[in-house]
């Protein structure tokens, strides 16, 4: 399949710039995959479209305030994005003007009064355009809180403030370490939560930190040609225990966005038959065909045009029905992307 398969037309005013006025006011469209029928609702309404004694599973990841502002040993501005912690004080980072930020370059970060400062340098610089940034000292989650932004995609067209802090983080985030958000999880409030728990649905979490290759497009024509970013991903064995006693007895289980489908399926041990307590980094490429042993409910966003999210939902559903369900959202003025409302695909 190519990539163009996955394309689709989506006017501008569609992508959501703000969240919703509150918490879990969004609509939700709920695509049955046995008949392709479509249903237009809200997302307060979510627990009454799962079914009793499911298993629903969330990405507890947390989002860091990654996005950080430095001047260049010359005087220029610089916007870095951290990736992840790697060792001896080093991180790898992505940067504006990347071309110019060369190895040996020494950069300084501090926050708007000029009194805390730290010092930083350049020391390797990888084929897939990242740079490597070692820190003279150490620097910790406090370094983020106080200096650092949130990291907002590109394609929402402003700059970030007070709201995005809680608004773009998921109520039951705990593990600090994704650059995006796990946005399916966005909608959900202590009140759905409640709904869907008095439903017997128990709610487990698993952990993959989101990077920066979420929104990186697929420059390969073909899919089978295209390599999948590698994000850090964990399984507790709590989790694997509730997702394979689910499975014996036949209860739904019910991902909460397309990170945790990728965190699930790539956990599934073949020899076993069975999910896995496990960490490490995936780069599990989900699409079509293929065999999906572990989730049977996805809940999810509303995806870019040829990304490997969209491609993701149309291997669970099928290319057709999603790009039917993707038209009927354009024209009943669905809101798309991280902010958007969201679709539960059964």
């Amino acid at each position: 399949m190519t990539i163009k398969e996955f394309s689709f037309e989506l006017p501008d005013q569609l992508i959501a710039q703000h969240p919703s006025d509150r918490r879990g006011e969004d609509r939700l469209l709920v695509l049955n995959r046995a008949d392709g029928s479509l249903i237009d609702t809200s997302f307060s309404h979510i627990a009454s479209f799962l079914e009793e004694g499911a298993l629903l599973v969330v990405n507890n990841s947390k989002v860091r305030k990654a996005r950080l502002y430095a001047t260049s040993e010359g005087g220029a501005a610089v916007e870095f994005l951290f990736l992840e912690e790697l060792l001896d004080g080093r991180w790898s980072v992505m940067c504006t003007k990347a071309k110019k930020q060369r190895v040996g370059k020494r950069y300084r970060f501090t926050d708007d009064r000029g009194t805390i400062s730290y010092e930083a340098e350049i020391v390797d610089s990888l084929a897939d355009g990242t740079k490597i940034l070692r820190f003279d000292e150490p620097i910790d989650e406090q370094f983020f809180e106080i200096l650092g932004h949130v990291p907002l995609p590109p394609y929402i067209k402003r700059a970030d403030d007070a709201v995005d802090i809680s608004r773009y983080q998921t109520v039951y985030a705990k593990k600090e370490g994704s650059v995006a958000s796990p946005t399916a999880g966005l909608h959900f409030t202590a009140e759905t939560l409640k709904a869907i728990r008095e439903r017997s649905i128990d709610i487990v979490p698993v952990t993959l930190h989101v990077g920066a290759g979420t929104f990186l497009p697929v420059r390969a024509e073909r899919l089978e040609d295209h390599h999948m970013h590698t994000e850090r991903y964990e399984v507790p064995q709590s989790t694997a225990d509730a997702v394979n006693e689910a499975k014996r007895s036949g209860r739904p289980v019910i991902a909460v966005g397309t990170t945790s489908v990728r965190t699930l399926e790539s956990a599934w041990d073949s020899e076993q038959k069975a999910v896995v307590s496990t960490s490490g980094k995936t780069n599990l490429f989900i699409r079509p065909p293929f065999h999906f042993n572990v989730v049977d409910r996805l809940l999810t966003n509303f995806h870019t045009p040829e990304s490997t999210l969209v491609v993701l939902v149309s291997a669970f559903a099928t290319p057709s029905q999603i790009k039917g369900a993707y038209n009927h959202a354009v024209r009943q003025a669905y809101r798309f992307f991280s902010y958007g409302d969201a679709m539960l695909i059964r």
